[in-house]
């Protein structure tokens, strides 16, 4: 079955260049012109992969991100972020979104990294109905891998798809020095050709929600100039 697409962004011309590409791939595609539509459609279509501008009428994008994320469907998002706007993409990341393209970009770009999103999400959605309930304990921390669950003390912690991903892949790799790439490659599916900084941004949130002190962290490790290494508490 084709694959859904929603395209969610109030400039005409955008829409027709990504719809004409993405069509060309055999994608099913949707549109919206402002937020409001858009969490219709999702409701109503649930598309595999939602196409996202961050400025949007009625309701913006990083809004319907947030909407998407809390109803916790199996939903990709692309965030449309104009250049040189950092906030925009911090911000994006921060609120569960997969991936962010920069404008003006390349249709061979665009489809490179739809195919590479719903890639990953789809590899997570079959891991997750084959493997049997796995519950690791570490500190203070509880990992249900299957339900995509995570305690802090006892205390039910909220993180994004991405975010537990990544979180779940440093703890099967504990003690181990992760680079930025190697984790790019195996939680984002694909060689990312931008800087690494949402590797930095999901670490980030997930210091802030899983350690006692983020700026001192006891799980999750920088290792200067390399990357981020997990490190079990002694018992």
């Amino acid at each position: 079955m084709a694959q859904k697409v929603l395209i969610v962004d109030d400039e005409e011309s955008i829409v027709r260049l990504l719809s004409f590409n993405l069509e060309k791939e055999g994608f099913v595609m949707l549109f919206a012109y402002n937020g409001e539509d858009a969490l219709s459609i999702i409701s109503e279509k649930e598309p595999d992969l939602v196409i996202l501008d961050i400025m949007l009428p009625q309701i913006d994008g990083f809004e319907v991100c947030r909407r998407i994320r809390q109803q916790n469907k199996p939903i990709a998002v692309i965030m449309l972020t104009a250049k040189d706007q950092e906030i925009d993409t911090v911000l994006g990341l921060e609120l569960g979104a997969d991936d962010y393209i920069v404008k003006p970009f390349s249709p061979r770009e665009l489809v490179a990294r739809v195919r590479a999103v719903l890639r990953r999400t789809k590899t997570k959605a079959v891991d997750k109905i084959q493997e049997p309930d796995e519950i690791t304990k570490i500190g203070n921390l509880t990992i249900d891998s299957a339900k995509y669950e995570i305690t802090v003390d006892d205390r039910p912690v909220e993180l994004t798809p991405k975010e537990f991903e990544l979180l779940d892949f440093m703890v099967r790799n504990a003690g181990r020095v992760m680079s930025r790439d190697a984790l790019l490659d195996n939680i984002w599916g694909y060689t990312y050709t931008g800087d690494t900084r949402i590797v930095d941004v999901h670490m980030s949130h997930l210091r802030e929600k899983i350690e006692k002190n983020p700026r001192s962290p006891v799980f999750l490790k920088t290792v200067r100039g390399v990357g981020y290494k997990f490190k079990k508490q002694e018992n």
